[in-house]
Order: structure tokens, then sequence, then C-alpha cells
């Protein structure tokens, strides 16, 4: 080997938390490779024009920003920053046998009296208003402990110090606190939703995925709000690429790792590029930014239980935004926060159901949002004029067992029931609004998990890689939830403790126990 072929760290996988490690482990004086298999750094934390001929930039798999400390901002010195969105969420229903619906946002007298207009009374706000700002309290002792070395359970719950908070997120199904906290099944549900963003669980599920999934819902920031990149995704990407870069990491696409070797001391990395046949580099230390499978593949160890996702990921590109049922509520202002669709409390349960016994949803639930609202930047100056939007459909409870047979054919059933879900509240048809692209198509593109494993590697298109762990200490976690049963081998990808959205949280953990902190 020469050389250039011998790093103190070779990363495995370019996806954002993988940049994190390597721009960390650069700026500490350490020489780094990082491999990536696509022909893009960037992962599912990506922007890309989907449709031919219309320059819309979209962040087509991952859309939104919680959980990215401003640590990691801070430290990296990343040319990056988000916009918080005017409303938090529109949940569209019927009551009475008129539109109504629940909008929250724009301030508390505001959103107090959409409460009011649903429910007919205060009640439902003030038990709101209590429920959150207990996760508030929360979010603002558990969310800075993700960048420290983990806390045992006993020191997190110290740290928390609020008994009921701890037994509502970490001991009891969340749906026990949800349905003595709350009346109103619309209620109950936009609360529930957190808890099931790429997760398959029932509100009373006793593994309590469900709980683990709404604490990272429910935290980020300290403050739990979800924030708009500026630029879209991509915008983060290439800001940690460039970070990675100037620091002296190098970086190369097109590299497919195919094994990992060590000893705990040394380790090497083998690897294809193109067609130039298998290269070797040699390291200190292997970050892989990949699956908890693909390690264990790359390993030759035995595979964790296979993961599942179950979403619907929907892009679309619209020429205009269309008219509400609800002639109360703006659209602008319903479709700037989280739009939910068919997400009640008992619609979520059936859905679950139906969904648990190999059915697809016959109401598949769903939120939307429009990132042009709050940032236009990723439209051209000629497409935000003539007042083109974006819509990111974010579907749940559509496992990847229910495409199994045929990929195709469901996710075009699946497309058309979640889009007939969301014309029920609209006063035109949202197939009049998309957008053409340059050869005459609808704007419209839709990815279920099989669609995911497939471009991205996700195991089962499970977003998390698996389901979410409690961020504290657990057995063969280490001392970072980073560690694996090899001394010189971590793990900075969502599989990570710790891992699962767009942080950087396992990326910085990873780099810190490979620095010996």
């Amino acid at each position: 080997m020469s050389d250039r072929d011998v790093y103190d760290a070779v990363i495995v996988g370019g996806g954002h938390n993988g940049l994190v490690a390597a721009a960390y482990l650069a700026r500490a004086g350490r020489s780094v490779l990082l491999l990536e298999r696509l022909g893009a750094t960037g992962g599912a934390a990506v922007s890309g024009r989907p449709f031919p001929g219309v320059d819309a930039r979209l962040s087509r798999y991952s859309y939104l920003v919680s959980l990215l400390p401003k640590k990691v901002v801070r430290d990296l010195d990343l040319d990056f920053r988000v916009r918080t969105r005017t409303v938090s969420s529109y949940t569209p229903t019927e009551r009475g046998g008129r539109p109504a619906g629940l909008l929250v946002g724009g301030g508390e007298a505001r959103t107090r009296r959409a409460f009011t207009r649903l429910t007919g009374d205060s009640g439902e706000h003030e038990a709101w208003r209590e429920f959150h700002a207990m996760t508030g309290r929360l979010a603002a002792r558990v969310f800075p402990t993700l960048t420290e070395p983990l806390p045992t359970r006993a020191e997190l719950r110290a740290r928390v110090d609020d008994a009921t908070a701890w037994r509502t997120l970490f001991e009891e199904p969340i749906g026990t606190a949800i349905e003595q906290r709350f009346s109103d099944d619309l209620v109950r549900g936009v609360v529930l939703t957190d808890a099931l963003i790429g997760t398959f669980a029932d509100a009373g599920d006793p593994s309590l995925k469900q709980n683990r999934c709404f604490l990272y819902h429910v935290i980020g920031g300290g403050t739990g709000d979800w924030n708009v990149p500026v630029g879209g995704m991509g915008a983060l990407t290439d800001a940690l690429a460039d970070s990675a870069r100037n620091a002296g990491a190098t970086l190369r696409t097109g590299c497919e790792a195919t094994r990992i070797a060590t000893d705990g001391r040394r380790a090497e990395v083998t690897y294809r590029q193109g067609d130039e046949g298998e290269r070797t580099a040699a390291a200190r230390h292997v970050l892989v930014n990949a699956s908890p499978q693909a390690l264990a593949g790359l390993l030759g160890d035995e595979p964790p239980a296979p993961a599942e996702g179950a979403q619907l990921k929907v892009n679309m590109l619209l020429k205009r935004l269309p008219r509400l049922r609800d002639t109360a509520v703006d659209p602008a202002e319903a479709f700037a926060g989280t739009f939910h669709i068919a997400e009640g409390y008992e619609e979520l349960a059936t859905a679950y159901a139906q969904a648990a016994s190999g059915t697809p949803p016959t109401a598949p639930p769903s939120e939307i949002y429009c990132h042009s609202l709050t940032d236009p930047t990723i439209l051209a100056p000629d497409l935000a004029e003539r007042g083109y939007q974006t819509l990111t459909l974010f579907g749940l409870h559509t496992p990847a067992r229910l495409f199994a047979e045929d990929n195709d054919a469901v996710r075009a059933e699946l497309l058309e029931s979640t889009l007939a879900q969301l014309d029920a509240h609209l006063a035109e048809p949202i197939a009049d609004c998309l957008a053409l692209d340059a050869e005459g198509r609808p704007c419209v593109e839709a990815k279920t998990p099989l669609d995911l494993e497939r471009d991205l590697r996700l195991p089962g298109g499970h977003i998390f890689h698996g389901d979410l762990a409690f961020p504290y200490a657990q057995e063969g976690a280490g001392r970072w939830g980073a560690e694996t049963r090899h001394a010189n081998v971590f793990l900075c990808g969502a599989g990570a403790v710790r891992g699962g959205g767009v942080s950087g949280v396992p990326g910085h953990n990873a780099a810190m126990a490979a620095l010996g902190e």
C-alpha cells in the first residue's frame, strides 16, 4: 500500500452523519477518508429536481430539522440556516356536517380560539398547554445530553426531575396519558402523531417504541420545534461536505465498501471504485454511517433482527395552493405548518389495525407541509413569481409488508387513496393544482419503504434504520452509544443509540469515541 492508502480514520457512508464525523475528526487533525457508494454525498438528507424540466429543488427524503444541535453547527462552522414556521399545524375535519378544523399557531390567544371553535370550550386547550409545557421542560433537560456521554437510566431520570413526565414518556404507553388528558378525538390524534412518524405502532403498544419516537419528536433543540432548512435539506449536507473538505478530509463518491477487517487496533476497509476493481484502505479507526445490518454484513457478523419501515413519502409541485372547504382558514397558513389528514385518534387506530392485518388502510393517515411558503429559495424565481408551491406528504401506517407482492400496484393504490383523503377537505381536487413537467406529466413522486430500501439501502425502508432507543445507556452501547464489539469500529448512522432523524448526533458521538473523549 502507498502512504495515501493509510489513514487515521476511514468513514464508510457519506450521509449527513458520516460527514459530521469526517468534519470533526479532520478538524481534530486526523487524516480521514470518507467512502460513499452513491455518486454524491448526503444520503437521505439531499435536495434534487425530481421533475424533468422543472427548476424546483425539493428535499426528496428527509425534509425538516429539529434534532440538529446548534453545537454541531457552531463547532463545524457551517454555513447553514433554518427558518421557523409561522403555524405549527392545521387539522381539517367535519363537525355537525360542516367543514371545520384546528389551527395551532399564530399566538396563544389565536390557538385558544381555534380550540374553542372546534370543541365548544377551552378545556382541551388548557390540557394542550399543560401537556406541552411538560414536554417542553423535559426537552430542555434531555436534549443537551444527546451530545454528551450516555447517561445511565437513573442519571437521566434525575436530570428530568419530573416523575409525571418520566412516567408518561419512559414507563407507560403514550396512549395512556393522551386518553387521560384529552377528550376530543381529533386533539388526541394530533398529539399522537409525533409518536408514529416512521414508527409502526399503536398508541398502547407495550414495547413503548411509540414513546421513543414521540420523545425524539418533542425534544429537538430543547424546544421540540421543527424548522425549515433554508435552501432545502441538501444545503445542510453541502455545508457539511465543505466543512469536512476544508478541514482536510478526503471524500470519495462512487466507492462501495465490501468488507471490514479488524483486530481491534488496526483495520482495513476493502472497497470497489467503479470498474477499477477492489482497493484497500488501512486505518486506526473505522466509522460506519450505514445501518446495523450493513455493518454486520461488512464485518461478517450475525445481523440484527430485520427492520420494517412504514411510511409513504410523496413530493408534489403545485401551480397554486388548493382552496379549503374550511373557509375560515387561509390555505397559505394551513399548509405552512403540518397539515394533518385522517389523523384522528380512532382513525389512526383503525389504520394501524388494518395495516397490521396485511391490508392497506382504507383511510391512510398522512401529514403535509409546504416548504416553499417558508423558504421560496428552492424554486426558480419565475416559478415563485407565478405562485408555484411545493407539497411534501408523509404517510403513516404503510409498512413494507403491504408492498411485498407488487410494489408498483400498491404504491399507486395508496397514493390514490391518500390523495382522496386530502381531497375530502379541499374545495377543489389536488390533481387540478398539480404542475406539469416538461413531458406533460403531473409533478408527483411517491416512495414506498421498498423504494427507500432500494435507493438508499434503508433496512426495510426504515427511516431510523430500526426502532429508536431511549437516550440512556443500555447493554453493549458503550460510553457514547456508537461503540461496537470491535474496539476500533464505531456505528455513526441512525441505528446508533441516540440516532435517527437529521441530527448529526451519532456522527458527533462516534467521532468523540474515536478521539477518546
